[in-house]
């Protein structure tokens, strides 16, 4: 498995999916990205990501030291599902809730604002934690907001 080198691309968008849970895949590229040390700009375990870990109820290191042994996603998201048992609908309904998810203080929507202002100015349709990171993500490797 290739680490994945986030000082050249971003890590996978958020809303990318395996095995129904948004930001597994692309807390793995985080993860892969950081054992290489080329994680750039990136955080693995980052306070999203911490989402994801305590709806699993699983840690950081144990993900980590999985992506150290150069576990593939498949492999990763076996052991999750061995330690972590979900029922399909309640992943599916985690993910619709996450990726939906926006600011709900003044502060979080100053914070998303502030992001597509310096991204795209003219944007008015971001909105979400995700709309932000991918916009971020985007312009950050070059594109045009």
């Amino acid at each position: 498995m290739n680490n994945t080198d986030l000082t050249q691309r971003p890590p996978r968008s958020p809303r990318v999916k395996l095995g129904g849970y948004v930001l597994l895949p692309r807390m793995l590229d985080k993860g892969r990205a950081t054992i290489a040390g080329k994680a750039g700009e990136y955080h693995y375990a980052c306070p999203l990501d911490q989402r994801l870990l305590q709806f699993t109820g699983l840690d950081k290191e144990s993900i980590l030291d999985l992506l150290k042994a150069g576990k593939s996603d498949s492999e990763v998201l076996a052991w999750v599902r061995e330690k972590a048992p979900k029922a399909d609908w309640e992943i599916a309904a985690w993910s619709r809730w996450v990726t939906d998810r926006a600011p709900s203080d003044a502060e979080g929507h100053r914070y998303v604002a502030e992001t597509a202002e310096k991204a795209a100015s003219e944007r008015d349709d971001i909105a979400t934690y995700f709309d932000m990171l991918d916009l971020d993500d985007y312009v950050s490797f070059g594109g045009q907001g």
